[in-house]
């Protein structure tokens, strides 16, 4: 995160940027512009401001309506700047923006997954998280921080994280297993597959569950923390001991073809008391408590005394590099990011927050449900931002498929999804 700092500074030595620029990656680091270099201001998160006139357009998912229009009235309040929400899903918005962004047609403040960060700022889409970034390295978690900086710079201002946890139904499994083999032994006098009843199930068909189990053994996906795609660890010793391991699960606890285990069909066997336990993440948590189930959520379980490593997410909000008010924008996503904001977003939402004094706040920490996922979270790995994680999705899958459901050789599988994972990365770049 330094490296884009550096350049900023001595940038600014040579160069004084007008308050209130426009578009195509208007970052200011000055005050005001001015003939003499020496009465140049660096802004700060404590001296910026607003620039005169800014009006302020938010993109935003729809659940989240109520938490923004409670914190933009106080952010304008106490800067004058009128902000208006457009609802429109996290996932669509850097389709949105490319086009958008330099058509002056976008929001000012966007939110996306961020595993999108790579194509947004190769596109040059959004600003780097400058002004605020000291504040936010200080008080944001490690894994969130590593989210949202690619390539050493920080892009996002992070609210909110997630990954996956173990829901267990209490009445089948009271206490939730420390480890696998404790899955396995359950499993030999529990699972009756002429009734449709197994000890655990998450979706066989989705590589994002899948990852944990070849990174439990020292698989990984890029090298450089998910940086260097010339890097592929989806076939060295571990992820093959992680693929014998599913193999294991195959014969052992879910005797079922990939096909025939989806999002719906585990959470209706859950919470009808055929399904023991359930590999899912927080957004299942109110379809488990309608269906009156009695549940408890930890972190995944060991395999072979290593703790299990899931693939995160975290949202976090980004400045359009487009915007005509690049001030306004970076301080309304701090404000809307920054402790006070978590705080009200986990009241009202029950969102699980980013920022590290609000996850270790007594009222997130008393709820068991929310300290299993945040206790994940911290065993987890960010998905990889790079665009070339585009190549990746598919050939995995399809080994995976031939690992599960055919029983075919891991290693081939694997080095065979690696090789065609490198023959599209080199159509690619």
């Amino acid at each position: 995160m330094r490296k884009w700092q550096g350049t900023v500074l001595s940038i600014g030595m040579a160069f004084t940027l007008a308050a209130c620029s426009t578009g195509g990656g208007g970052s200011s680091t000055s005050a005001a512009p001015s003939d003499n270099p020496e009465d140049t201001v660096q802004l700060t998160a404590e001296n910026l401001q607003p620039e005169e006139g800014a009006t302020l357009v938010i993109w935003e998912d729809k659940n989240q309506s109520s938490f923004i229009q409670q914190r933009v009235k106080k952010f304008e309040e106490k800067y004058g700047v009128t902000v208006k929400m457009e609802e429109l899903p996290p996932t669509d918005q850097v389709t949105k923006l490319t086009t958008d962004g330099p058509a002056g047609l976008a929001a000012d403040v966007v939110v996306f997954p961020h595993d999108k960060i790579g194509s947004a700022s190769e596109a040059g889409l959004i600003l780097p998280n400058d002004i605020f970034e000291a504040e936010t390295t200080a008080n944001i978690s490690e894994n969130a921080l590593k989210a949202v900086t690619f390539k050493d710079i920080l892009y996002g201002y992070p609210y909110s994280v997630e990954t996956y946890a173990l829901f267990y139904n209490k009445a089948l499994y009271p206490e939730a297993p420390k480890n696998f083999d404790e899955i396995i032994d359950f499993a030999k006098t529990f699972n009756n597959t002429k009734s449709n009843q197994y000890a655990l199930m998450w979706e066989l068909q989705q590589f994002y569950y899948n990852y944990a189990f070849l990174a439990s053994q020292g698989g990984y996906i890029f090298g450089d923390n998910g940086m260097d795609s010339s890097d592929l660890g989806l076939n060295n010793e571990g992820a093959q001991k992680g693929g014998e391991f599913l193999q294991k699960l195959k014969a052992e606890v879910l005797p079922l073809k990939m096909g025939d285990v989806n999002y719906d069909i585990k959470k209706g066997l859950f919470s009808s008391g055929k399904l023991a336990m359930d590999i899912n993440g927080p957004w299942t948590i109110a379809d488990y408590r309608n269906a009156g189930i009695d549940f408890g959520v930890a972190p995944l379980p060991a395999i072979d005394g290593k703790p299990m490593t899931s693939f995160s997410g975290v949202k976090a909000y980004y400045v359009n590099a487009f915007t005509q008010y690049p001030n306004a924008s970076k301080l309304l996503a701090a404000f809307l990011s920054n402790e006070e904001a978590q705080m009200e977003n986990f009241d009202m939402n029950g969102t699980l927050p980013a920022n590290k004094n609000v996850a270790a706040d007594a009222k997130v920490q008393e709820d068991p449900i929310n300290k299993a996922f945040l206790e994940q979270f911290n065993n987890s790995t960010p998905m990889p931002s790079l665009p070339a994680m585009d190549s990746v999705w598919g050939p995995i899958s399809s080994a995976i498929t031939d690992i599960w459901d055919s029983g075919k050789d891991v290693k081939a599988s694997l080095d065979n999804a690696v090789k065609q994972i490198k023959e599209s990365l080199a159509t690619t770049q």
